[in-house]
């Protein structure tokens, strides 16, 4: 759990968060949502800040992922605390959009602020604002582009998630790498699941060097020093049995006379476990004698294997490796083929899988195991590799953000343009259709319009250009019928589509539906009370 940032706005979201009454409880709760608004802001677009986290024992986490901000922030005030979450329930349902929510929300208390100065009702501004949500949901529907599910779509797409997370350079690497592992593990037909896409982190060496690997990597290698560390053209068996002498589960104790009868009785108890082992090594000396030729067998077994076991695997050239994570059981049996067994009585050869190339890989006094070169990999893992924790984490992020980016793309199949082109745009359709709006519900529509700027002001602000030159030409050009975005390079209006900046389109649709509807809610709170202990769901 982090310290609180120190910074003004934090101090601004808890003040009066004990009891406020009539006015001056919504302009509290403006103030909350502002302070918010004024923390997030400068983490947008591929130029935004970083921001320090720091926690109760030091350690230190470097990032601008929005999520990750919200999750780990100190948040006193009720109202920035129900910001927080619905930006966090933006990121479960979609993936991205949380910096976005916050700002949008934040925005739309801001312009209300200035009509309820005026003492227009918020219920004006509130119904105001559903009609102006109602038309840019329309404008949304208009400018989403079918371009269909090709990879220069799902590249592009990828690469605009990315690069607002990290570096260019590295963005652009890993870009490639996530656009890969979605279509390495998409079926037609059936739901995504990134489950199927292993994210495993390799303290060693450089950011730029993480991969994907098509296959799994495992964090831990083989038990026994005799056993070779690299198997090729290898068939593996994935399991689920115990290769151990287990213990009784009540107390139990044996005696004996002489040291014979001892060799005996521990024989004896052995028995079970040898044979199971025993089994494994006739099954492929049987598929040796079937083939003509020598094998490589790998065994991956999800319970233990005991150091008697292991010997005996290790002497007939077996790899094993025991106590995998239960969740490479699926995974392996996706990707190399073959299935998990949980009995050795049946074995035959369509029980296992197979894989061109296993091999371990020591860094320190961690092993890894790659397995490469699968049949069908439907399943995958996308290797992190860099030199200290807050670069890894830092890519992570990163990565979730842009795996979810590109099974989006799928599920939508449209895109949108990029670079606030659509929130310039949809704030012009509101300004031309505000004849359609009556009465003072044109103060919310024209408040909501210009709520939907901040996204287009704020990545100019945070590329180091004046925003209001900025967006004046970005404006004068869509008033031309052109679809304008902010190049963030330059300052200067740019076409999303030539440069390839695409958004999710249910990213947008989330965003469109969640932020006013809390922004509506906030406004027409009239009391912050402080509630006792029998209150339903807190205390």
């Amino acid at each position: 759990c982090a310290l609180p940032i120190s910074m003004s706005q934090i101090q601004t979201l808890n003040q009066g968060a004990d009891i406020a009454r009539g006015s001056q409880a919504t302009f509290v709760n403006i103030n909350a949502a502002k302070g918010l608004e004024e923390v997030m802001k400068t983490n947008l677009g591929p130029r935004g800040t970083l921001k320090m986290l720091v926690g109760g024992a030091g350690q230190i986490t470097l990032t601008k992922d929005g999520k990750g901000l919200l999750d780990q922030m100190q948040i006193q005030h009720p109202t920035a605390s129900l910001i927080a979450r619905t930006a966090t329930a933006q990121d479960d349902m979609v993936g991205d959009g949380t910096t976005s929510t916050v700002l949008l929300i934040g925005e739309l208390m801001r312009q209300a602020e200035r009509f309820l100065e005026e003492n227009v009702h918020q219920r004006a501004m509130v119904d105001g604002f559903e009609q102006a949500q109602k038309m840019a949901l329309e404008k949304l529907d208009q400018m989403k582009v079918d371009r269909g599910v090709n990879r220069e779509v799902l590249v592009d797409v990828a690469r605009t998630s990315l690069r607002t997370k990290l570096n260019v350079e590295l963005a652009d690497q890993l870009t490639e790498v996530v656009v890969d592992a979605v279509r390495c593990i998409h079926k037609q037909g059936e739901a995504i699941d990134l489950h199927m896409v292993e994210i495993m982190a390799m303290q060693h060496r450089l950011a730029t060097e993480s991969r994907l690997v098509q296959g799994l990597v495992m964090d831990h290698g083989s038990r026994h020093p005799n056993m070779p560390a690299h198997v090729q053209d290898a068939y593996i068996l994935t399991c689920n049995v115990s290769m151990e002498y287990e213990k009784t589960e009540v107390n139990s104790g044996f005696y004996y006379t002489n040291a014979g009868d001892r060799q005996k009785m521990a024989s004896a108890e052995r028995a079970f476990t040898d044979k199971q082992v025993q089994t494994v090594i006739d099954f492929k000396r049987a598929l040796e004698k079937s083939k003509g030729r020598t094998i490589n067998l790998v065994v991956i077994n999800q319970k233990g294997i005991d150091p008697p076991s292991l010997d005996m695997l290790a002497n007939e050239g077996i790899l094993a490796l025991r106590r995998a994570k239960r969740r490479n059981m699926e995974r392996l049996a996706l990707a190399c083929g073959g299935m998990a067994v949980n009995s050795f009585d049946d074995l035959n050869e369509e029980c296992l899988g197979h894989a061109e190339d296993v091999r371990e890989m020591a860094l320190g006094d961690d092993k890894f195991t790659f397995v490469e070169g699968v049949a069908n990999p439907f399943s995958c893992t996308i290797l992190i590799k860099g030199p200290n924790k807050h670069t890894i984490e830092m890519v992570k992020d990163g990565l979730r953000d842009g795996l979810r980016a590109v099974k989006n793309t799928f599920d939508d199949s449209c895109v949108v343009p990029g670079a606030g082109a659509f929130e310039m745009a949809a704030a012009q359709h509101i300004r031309n259709n505000l004849r359609s709006v009556s009465g003072r519900a044109k103060l919310g529509a024209t408040a909501f319009a210009e709520a939907l700027l901040i996204i287009p002001k704020t990545l100019a602000d945070n590329s180091g250009f004046d925003a209001q030159d900025t967006l004046i030409s970005c404006m004068d050009a869509i008033q031309d019928g052109k679809t304008v975005g902010v190049d963030v390079n330059t300052g200067e209006p740019c076409d999303p589509a030539a440069k390839g900046i695409w958004d999710n389109y249910s990213v947008k649709k989330q965003f469109l539906n969640s932020a006013p509807i809390i922004a509506s809610q906030i406004l027409l709170v009239d009391e912050v009370i402080r509630a006792g202990k029998n209150l339903k769901g807190g205390g």
